[in-house]
């Protein structure tokens, strides 16, 4: 489905304004509002993933070195918990957002409370670990999915430009996840815990000064997400209508959900081996994985910075990959099968680093991490950006905020299914955990390929 038919779903002035002199060409080639959006997640980032960083080693780590003393079982249960909690929240978030504060209005509290959150992990009784995660986990769920609304809100119906716009955003995100463990990361494990999660903190709060410095930017966005059809549109719209219409949205609307619902499945799968490199890949690194190349030791946490800078080296590459492909380029349904399967091989990569670990107990290359964590986000690629572009095509405008929401629980379970996994870290011998996960994902892929044809026609078109 195009852009032009999803304003054929939900008719709205907006979508027959779409002009050259509405268009905002001011942030290389896209609207300025993309900037704040771009920095605002990038901050958010840094605060998320410089904390999850270090968070299981925290839990693991002995009393005697300022940690917590979890064992391996429950430390990866509350780490799957708490961040299959963060996602899962952005349905209230979504809500909010679409029944009462508005877009804007809800990112902003969120982030506030996201930065609240950081600085009370920065005390060391154990009630502020609890209670640090909680307001963490609210302040994420009212923060992302509407974050990602209000970018796709910069541009009107019909912009070619939405696709290439989410990829520019996805850069900053990873840009942020890159900064946050080298900075959060190193303060945690060389200097102290705590100022580690202050550190996260900080940046947060940076987030949210420019955030609101920004907020003219917003404007058109807000205005566009705000406006409600005219009695003519309303008119067109209901002429539209199939006899079979339930509660309000028309059998082109079900089918472009229930396009939604199948992304949502591969995506779990996806997420709940990707999100071990938080749990078990991050017990693997501090455990089994030699930390020092060319001369230099660092931190276990800073292989976390690993996936996100490969992300912004490899995203303009895949962004002219897909236009370069033009009416070749694969669909939505096939990168997802894609992204399984590259999933896959990137823990297939790791079984033989993980049989040296078990059977010989010792310390492996960091190749072996760097390898996987390259593989991985060639998967990521073909997942995670496209999907995000697809809710904000694919969802009925009313409920958009609603949807992303749901698109971000898929996470939520994907995250907690990778705390599951990371119980047995201790469990069984690494390279049959490994090879476990390879032979789901591989065989998901299969799957994902053979459902390429009937997701594109509950798209309805959609590219």
């Amino acid at each position: 489905m195009t852009d032009g038919a999803l304003a054929a779903r939900r008719a709205s002035p907006v979508a027959d304004d779409h002009t050259a002199a509405d268009t905002d060409y001011g942030f290389f080639g896209h609207p300025r509002g993309l900037a704040t959006l771009f920095f605002t997640e990038m901050w958010e980032r840094f605060s998320y993933y410089g904390m999850r960083a270090f968070l299981i080693l925290y839990m693991v780590a002995p009393a005697a070195a300022g940690g917590l003393g979890f064992a391996d079982a429950r430390a990866a249960s509350i780490y799957g918990t708490y961040t299959g909690s963060a996602w899962a929240a952005a349905i209230l978030g979504g809500l909010v957002a679409d029944r009462w504060l508005g877009q804007y209005r809800t990112v902003l509290v969120g982030a506030v409370v996201i930065a609240a959150g950081h600085f009370t992990l920065a005390f060391k009784a154990l009630p502020f670990f609890y209670t640090g995660l909680g307001l963490i986990v609210l302040g994420t769920g009212l923060l992302k999915p509407n974050v990602s609304t209000l970018v796709g809100s910069l541009y009107p119906q019909g912009d070619t430009r939405r696709d290439a716009g989410f990829s520019i955003f996805y850069m900053g995100i990873n840009l942020g996840a890159f900064i946050g463990p080298l900075v959060a990361g190193y303060l945690a494990q060389r200097v102290n815990w705590h100022i580690g999660f202050a550190a996260a903190g900080v940046g947060m709060t940076f987030g949210v000064v420019q955030y609101v410095m920004g907020r003219r930017r917003l404007q058109a966005g807000v205005a566009r997400l705000g406006q409600k059809p005219t009695a003519a549109t309303a008119d067109t719209a209901a002429a539209r209508r199939t006899a079979d219409t339930s509660r309000g949205f028309t059998t082109g609307e079900w089918r472009r959900i229930g396009a939604i619902v199948i992304f949502f499945l591969a995506a779990v799968l996806f997420w709940g081996a990707y999100e071990q490199a938080g749990s078990t890949l991050n017990l693997f690194a501090d455990r089994y994985t030699r930390l020092e190349m060319f001369g230099f030791s660092f931190p276990s946490s800073w292989f976390q910075s690993v996936q996100p800078i490969f992300v912004i080296a490899l995203a303009p590459l895949f962004g002219w990959l897909w236009m370069r492909l033009g009416p070749r380029e694969p669909s939505v349904p096939a990168k997802f099968a894609f992204g399984l399967f590259f999933m896959g091989l990137s823990f297939l990569v790791l079984v033989p680093a993980g049989a040296l670990a078990s059977g010989e107990g010792i310390r492996v290359s960091p190749w072996w991490l760097i390898a996987s964590y390259f593989v991985s986000e060639l998967g990521e690629l073909c997942i995670s950006p496209v999907g995000l572009s697809a809710v904000t095509k694919l969802a009925p405008l009313r409920i958009v905020g609603l949807m992303m929401g749901v698109w971000f629980l898929s996470n939520a379970f994907g995250n907690k299914l990778a705390g599951w996994a990371a119980g047995f870290f201790s469990a069984m011998p690494l390279n049959t955990l490994f090879g476990i996960v390879t032979a789901v994902l591989i065989g998901a892929s299969v799957v994902m390929f053979a459902l390429v044809p009937p997701a594109k026609k509950l798209m309805g078109g959609a590219r």
